[in-house]
């Protein structure tokens, strides 16, 4: 179980990661608030070398997520324990780690969406 928690915070890390540097810049540009976002980057300047490797963020983000995927699959059908707080606390364990899991896909789509998509539309 441990080994799917870790996975799926990775994952939620990696698709975080994708938002900052790359969905929060375009998102700024998007709503016309450049002027915020130009401020922004003289409190962070780290913002503009993360967005230099918004592609391998991007695909590294993007095995996490897979590699979560894949281990919450795998534990999904694991046996919980036969106690019965135990068994509890394990399926309390697997159902919060799909949230997290499914949270970090909708996080990693839509940072993919502001990134690489909406800035060729505008």
């Amino acid at each position: 179980m441990m080994q799917n928690k870790s996975a799926n915070f990775l994952s939620l890390f990696a698709s975080s990661s994708t938002l900052i540097c790359c969905a929060l810049p375009s998102l700024f540009v998007v709503i016309g608030a450049g002027a915020s976002f130009a401020s922004l980057i003289t409190v962070f300047p780290f913002l503009i070398v993360l967005s230099q490797y918004k592609s391998w963020i991007t695909m590294f983000a993007l095995l996490m997520i897979f590699i979560a995927g894949y281990v919450n699959y795998k534990t999904y059908h694991m046996p919980c324990p036969a106690d019965p707080e135990l068994g509890r606390r394990c399926m309390k364990t697997r159902k919060q780690s799909r949230y997290v899991y499914y949270f970090s896909v909708v996080l990693f789509i839509f940072a993919t969406i502001f990134t690489y998509i909406i800035p060729k539309i505008i």
